[in-house]
This record gives structure tokens, C-alpha cells and sequence, in this order.
């Protein structure tokens, strides 16, 4: 059985077991199991249910195992002619949490 979550903004296609990278959240702390209440679709083939927008009484109970922050991305604004060049860079907060049920 598999699950579509959405944390972040973002979705992921998530079964028991999965370790998945997803973008940190406040108040989390490693080691900590953290339901996810957001659950667009749940089951598998004929017994597929989705929600509109989320499966009622639907949760994901996950694992918080580690927070790292993801590769650096550089901004670059440049006008020609105008002597303007603005740099910048970013580097997103991440944390991996492993999946540890599904409660339909």
C-alpha cells in the first residue's frame, strides 16, 4: 500500500519503510516521530481512495533521521551597460524522515 503525502508545498509517492528528503519544517528535532496529516490519495490499484483535497482519518507516521541542507544554488542579476551584477546564493534546509506506517 502506498501513500501521496504533501509536505512542503510539494508531493511524494510514499510506502512504509521509504526514506524520503523532504524540506524541514520548524520545531522538528531528530529522533522524533511526526504525523503527517496531509494525504491526498491512499491504497493501492481498486482500493485507491482520494481525497478532495485530503483522505479523511488518513496519517503518515514518520521518523525525523537526520537534517542536512541541499546544494548551493547561486542567483546572478546582471543589466548590460549598467555597471548593475548582483550576486547571491541559497542553500535549502532539509530533513530526511523514514516512513514508518500508514494509517488509512
Amino acid at each position: 500500500m502506498y501513500a501521496i503525502m504533501k509536505t512542503g508545498g510539494k508531493q511524494y509517492k510514499v510506502k512504509a519503510g521509504d526514506k524520503v528528503t523532504v524540506e524541514r519544517t520548524p520545531g522538528m528535532k531528530v529522533g522524533e516521530t511526526v504525523e503527517i496529516v496531509e494525504v491526498l490519495a491512499i491504497g493501492e490499484g481498486a482500493d485507491l481512495k482520494v481525497g478532495s483535497p485530503f483522505v479523511a482519518g488518513a496519517s503518515i507516521q514518520a521518523k525525523l533521521v537526520a537534517e542536512t541542507r541541499g546544494p548551493k544554488i547561486i542567483i546572478f542579476k546582471k543589466n548590460r551597460r549598467h555597471n548593475y551584477r548582483r550576486k547571491n546564493g541559497h542553500r535549502q534546509d532539509l530533513a530526511q524522515i523514514e516512513i514508518l506506517g500508514i494509517k488509512a
